[in-house]
């Protein structure tokens, strides 16, 4: 089974070669890398450009943001399976790919996730936090929840047959992509309690109280657009719960 592996990159010339070098060390036999440039102006280019050889696809051209970057991916990818790897962010050991496409196609899924350890930049084996994906079910949307998005893959059926990232969000576009595929729907789905990639702290999703108002309005936002009645206390009652994520790595 084919997987299209996803990064999409900016100014990420201090982190970058650690994630292509983690994908191409991956013992899958069949992974198509793309990688999506917002125009770098740090070295980016000549990171990837050193290791084009790994790389299947590449552009480098300016963007809306961030989820119009992934869109621009997705039309790329021709795996039967798609997922996102961020430019700071490598996968947790050589196998992780591999595990992922035999249970999926083992199991026909339209989605596999699992859990992805916080990490300080420049230690990746001292792990701040994790980031357990088995809280989330499709009930719990209205929570808040949803996988931790590094470590989600979804065939690319899915987003044939739901669109893909809503460009109007800047922070929680992956949050309403979740909300609007998994509520309510008949997708076949399955949580693998393993860690499977690890992430730097300091990006969009951890960097600062006002990027967490942010993050939490758009939440809000994506359930009601997609139908799913919450309110903000109920969202912010999750961080009770990832409180214990610290204490228990």
């Amino acid at each position: 089974m084919k997987i299209s592996i996803i990064t999409v990159a900016f100014n990420a010339a201090s982190t970058l070669a650690n994630t292509l070098e983690s994908v191409a060390a991956q013992s899958h036999p069949d992974i198509e890398h793309i990688v999506v440039d917002g125009a770098s102006t740090d070295g980016t280019l000549g990171i990837i450009k050193r290791h084009r050889n790994r790389v299947a696809r590449f552009i480098s051209e300016p963007d809306q943001g961030i989820y119009d970057a992934m869109n621009k991916g997705i039309g790329l990818a021709t795996g039967e399976v798609v997922g996102f790897l961020n430019a700071d962010d490598v996968y947790a050991d050589d196998g992780v790919l591999l595990r992922v496409s035999e249970i999926m196609a083992k199991e026909d899924l339209d989605a596999l996730f699992g859990d992805a350890e916080f990490v300080s930049p420049g230690k990746p084996d001292r792990p701040l936090r994790r980031y357990r994906s088995i809280y989330f079910r499709p009930e719990r949307i209205a929570w808040g929840w949803m996988p931790a998005h590094p470590a989600l893959f979804l065939k690319r059926r899915v987003y044939e047959r739901f669109g893909t990232f809503r460009t109007d969000y800047r922070i929680a576009g992956d949050f309403e992509l979740v909300a609007r595929i998994f509520h309510g729907q008949k997708l076949t789905y399955r949580h693998v309690p393993q860690v499977l990639v690890r992430m730097q702290t300091g990006g969009i999703s951890t960097g600062g109280w006002r990027n967490t108002v942010l993050l939490n309005r758009e939440v809000l936002r994506a359930c009601q657009e997609n139908g799913i009645s919450t309110s903000l206390p109920k969202i912010l009652s999750k961080y009770l719960v990832k409180v214990l994520e610290f204490l228990y790595k």
